[in-house]
């Protein structure tokens, strides 16, 4: 496995608005996991006028926090990087308490292309209620009088996501895309390895000071990491053809040989990527299988 400089150490505490960075403050919710780690990470961007990031589920414990937090400011926006229930389903509740237009990535699957493949796969995560007041395209800009945020599309994690840069701090948040504590769980259909690769190399031709994830703590050196990460996926495809190459097809036996060291209970997430991977290979006609790629079907190398 690629040497990622992951950092698991994060100071905070549910419901407190902690002062990040001079326009950035972040409220973490209340929902750890092992997949969220100590829970979704909302930001604040500005102040007087300022930006909602990821509000997160829809927790009223959570959307209180916020708003508390902005007491005495307006909420001009809230932006989302994309539709699982743990980053968007708090821009309702929290548009109807302030007012604020959602400005962000399409409805859950916009931009999608099933390719005729993986169609057959649940999306229990997906918030699919979502729905922007306005679509933040790639580059798009939200320019306000103290602070501008410009969208970076990124696909891959899901069809939609959407990283974004404040200029004033040339900090890029990042999302789910680039997490400060885990890989990213690439799931199809919605999640498409081979996208999610090229969104990690078009982040390897920018120049940011650093990136905060909606998940973990700040990602300094953010092209090393990136890389690094990089490597980390090419690393899995190597494992993925080697175990075609010894007979082993069934993703359940990939996952018992690739991941001894993790627990268990993440084999399932672990499957889904493993999926992943084996779709991108044989769209790069390295793997093949019969029939439609999926979780049950049996793959060899092509």
């Amino acid at each position: 496995m690629a040497n990622i400089p992951f950092k698991k150490d994060v100071t905070f505490e549910y419901g407190v608005a902690d002062q990040v960075s001079p326009l950035i403050r972040r409220v973490i919710a209340p929902n750890p996991s092992a997949f969220t780690l100590h829970g979704t990470g909302t930001y604040i961007i500005g102040h007087g006028q300022v930006g909602v990031i990821d509000p997160g589920p829809d927790d009223p414990a959570h959307i209180d926090a916020i708003l508390n937090a902005v007491q005495g400011e307006t909420v001009s926006h809230i932006i989302i990087t994309h539709t699982h229930r743990d980053h968007s389903p708090g821009a309702a509740p929290l548009k109807a308490a302030t007012g604020a237009a959602i400005w962000g990535c399409g409805p859950h699957g916009h931009g999608r292309d099933f390719k005729g493949k993986s169609g057959n796969v649940s999306e229990e995560g997906a918030d699919t209620d979502y729905e922007p007041d306005t679509l933040a395209n790639d580059g798009d800009t939200l320019e306000t009088k103290d602070w501008a945020l410009q969208a970076v599309h990124t696909p891959g994690h899901t069809s939609n996501h959407t990283c974004f840069h404040l200029r004033e701090e040339n900090a890029l948040f990042s999302g789910d895309h680039v997490m400060g504590w885990s890989t990213t769980i690439v799931s199809p259909p919605d999640g498409d390895m081979y996208l999610y690769m090229q969104s990690l190399r078009k982040l390897l031709l920018r120049s940011d000071d650093h990136y905060w994830p909606t998940h973990g703590p700040r990602i300094e050196q953010p092209r090393r990491f990136v890389g690094e990460l990089v490597k980390h996926r090419e690393e899995r495809e190597e494992q993925i053809a080697l175990c075609l190459e010894q007979h082993i097809g069934h993703i359940p036996d990939m996952v018992k040989s690739m991941y001894r060291d993790v627990p268990e209970n993440l084999h399932s997430a672990a499957a889904r990527s493993v999926l992943s991977h084996l779709v991108h290979m044989m769209d790069t006609h390295r793997a093949a299988c019969d029939g439609e790629p999926g979780p049950n079907s049996f793959y060899r190398a092509a």
